[in-house]
């Protein structure tokens, strides 16, 4: 009787290990499908790229008068140029948006880095480029017009408005001639708050991109050497026929 009740112990347990073990590998197998998932989704960090291209809300550009369209162009100008290691300073990039009327703080310099606005101030434009807009520009010498599109900046120097930066206008036929101008970024009396009060907007240059003499200095020292600068313009004849902005 006793030998009776081993044997039917001993077939109860295997006929339970036979029912229940599937199911606890296929659970164990499912676990360790998953867990790498789960685990890589909170894990995997955000690109760079992709919190940049969020800089836009997150520093509420748009409140502050950039426009999306500038700062989108320019952000695709930029990554194009950083991919082909044409940025010595790619921690930095400036955009002044000459959509904007000059009395308007347009000139915008942003971390790269830390994703930080560093500057929102005072830009002027060429004297023959309009009044309180630039609507009319070019690349042709002594015009005393703007040149749009992208350019990268160069070293710097004293000259007659002072500390200086040269720009390297890298876009053909249409600022590519910057150095030929002396198309810099300087200091000029004529973009101030008082000068805007006094004259409705602020005064213009002969093409270069002037700023304010309190700013220029740290403006300079921050983008200097390589970093990309943006002249965005709303223009269509420019958006056509830039490449960068057409790049596939």
């Amino acid at each position: 009787m006793f030998k009776l009740k081993r044997i039917y112990f001993l077939f109860f347990i295997v006929l339970f290990l036979m029912v229940h073990l599937p199911f606890a590998f296929a659970k164990s197998n499912e676990l360790k499908l998953t867990m790498p998932l789960v685990q890589q989704r909170i894990t995997a960090p955000v690109s760079h790229v992709n919190a940049l291209s969020f800089a836009y809300d997150s520093l509420r550009l748009d409140v502050k008068g950039l426009s999306r369209q500038a700062f989108d162009y320019a952000l695709k100008g930029y990554n194009i140029l950083k991919s082909k290691g044409e940025l010595a300073n790619p921690n930095v990039i400036t955009i002044a948006d000459f959509s904007k009327p000059s009395y308007q703080k347009r000139l915008f310099v942003i971390d790269v880095k830390s994703l930080k606005l560093l500057y929102n101030t005072y830009v002027a434009h060429g004297a023959n480029s309009g009044k309180e807009m630039a609507v009319d520009f070019s690349n042709r010498p002594e015009s005393l017009k703007s040149s749009a599109g992208f350019y990268i900046t160069s070293g710097t120097y004293d000259g007659k408005h002072g500390y200086s930066m040269k720009l390297d206008g890298i876009e053909k036929g249409i600022n590519d001639l910057a150095m030929d101008r002396a198309i810099v970024m300087h200091s000029a009396d004529y973009v101030s708050d008082g000068y805007i009060r006094a004259n409705g907007c602020l005064g213009r240059s002969w093409g270069c991109p002037a700023v304010s003499k309190e700013l220029n200095k740290p403006i300079i020292s921050k983008i200097k050497n390589g970093s990309c600068f943006f002249i965005y313009s709303n223009q269509p004849n420019y958006i056509k026929r830039s490449k960068l902005l057409n790049a596939a």
